[in-house]
């Protein structure tokens, strides 16, 4: 049996190979396509989405390749973004292996006034994908392209997160136009608000000016429906979690939330934004997280640019948040006591720096615990009822 996803083989050696880049915008699709033993690049524009004649661009690469009577492979690249992994998956539906480049990853001329174009851009990641393809290392990084699965059950997280952050909108809207009156400490989302309002006089005694009262109920009505969709979303997390499958992603939020100093939101966030994928080291997880170092050594200049910041953003936020958290209630742990170890009672700049580096081995550790059961030397698991 051919294995068609060995990119690693010569490409004279067992198939005839193909190689396809593209440039994606919402309005035109760049294609650059490089045939079997071609040194030349040829490029095509088709209208962005248009799936009929990306479909006979490479039709016509395969009839073109398979004139060599070797299989025909196709490989392709194309930068990960707006798109999203709808064209990853359909592009391997249709038996091209697909690669997703992280955009930040390709170098770039340090020029002060640099060219660019399509044409230029097309032409860069057609020999960066090649570079990569010989296996030459760190000219790129390839993203991991999440399951349909996996990539929807984050939709719940990050949906709250949206939501909460409305909430806090419409509140401190609704606070500040009755803080421009003189009208302290209000509470929106109190029962009764609404009603409240005939009552509530002005600083300098009058009640609430008519158009200003009914801003305030319009304002007050958009935030009860997304405190509503809030609490709607929590009470569906908690039901999945009650029905958890062994070995599902919410088994995981439950064996995380076994550990005290993490709770259900935190769990769920951490196993969908991180977890959900496998890792085969610790420094992979680092380099997820973008908590790895950057440092500077040039000459005689030696110093640390602090972490990189190059990966998932919101792992990292809650990571750096569950440490802190870890310190309150896991105080006996190992982790805990290396931190007060290297600290003590410093306070300010260097206890930021070091909760980022607590974050990281929190992480390895809670991916160890994940994957093989070995809880965190130290650490207290919740009572079981």
């Amino acid at each position: 049996m051919l294995k068609m996803d060995h990119t690693g083989t010569p490409a004279s050696a067992e198939y005839a190979t193909v190689h396809l880049v593209f440039e994606l915008s919402k309005a035109k699709w760049k294609l650059g396509v490089m045939l079997p033993e071609s040194q030349k690049m040829s490029r095509y524009t088709i209208d962005g989405g248009d799936l009929t004649a990306l479909s006979g661009r490479l039709a016509t690469a395969r009839a073109k390749a398979e004139n060599g009577g070797k299989p025909v492979r196709i490989l392709s690249c194309y930068e990960a973004g707006l798109d999203g992994h709808w064209l990853h998956r359909w592009l391997t539906e249709q038996g091209v292996i697909s690669h997703e480049v992280d955009p930040s990853s390709i170098e770039v001329s340090r020029r002060a006034r640099r060219a660019k174009t399509d044409r230029i851009d097309l032409e860069k990641l057609m020999r960066t994908f090649l570079a990569y393809l010989r296996g030459e290392p760190r000219v790129c990084s390839m993203v991991h392209v999440p399951t349909v699965e996996d990539e929807d059950r984050k939709r719940r997280t990050r949906e709250r997160e949206r939501l909460l952050k409305e909430r806090i909108a419409h509140t401190n809207r609704i606070k500040g136009l009755l803080f421009g009156q003189g009208i302290r400490d209000a509470m929106p989302l109190k029962l009764g608000f609404v009603a409240s309002l005939d009552k509530l006089r002005t600083g300098d005694g009058r009640v609430l000016p008519p158009r200003l009262k009914e801003e305030i109920v319009r304002e007050h009505e958009r935030l009860c429906l997304v405190h509503k969709q809030i609490v709607a979303l929590e009470a569906k997390s908690k039901a999945e979690l009650r029905v958890a499958a062994p070995g599902s992603a919410e088994a995981k939020i439950i064996r995380l939330v076994d550990l005290k100093g993490i709770g259900p939101i935190g769990g769920r966030e951490l196993v969908h934004e991180a977890f959900y994928r496998s890792f085969d080291n610790r420094r992979q997880i680092g380099s997820y997280l973008g908590l790895a170092g950057t440092p500077y050594d040039s000459g005689e200049s030696r110093r640390e640019q602090g972490i990189s910041k190059a990966g998932n953003w919101r792992a990292r936020k809650l990571a750096i948040e569950l440490a802190w958290l870890w310190l309150r209630h896991q105080p006996d742990s190992e982790l805990s006591r290396w931190f007060r170890q290297r600290v003590g009672n410093m306070q300010g700049r260097i206890r930021r720096i070091t909760i980022v580096a607590l974050a990281r081995k929190l992480m390895v550790a809670l991916w160890r615990y994940l994957t093989t059961g070995v809880v965190p030397t130290g650490a207290v698991l919740r009572p079981s009822f």
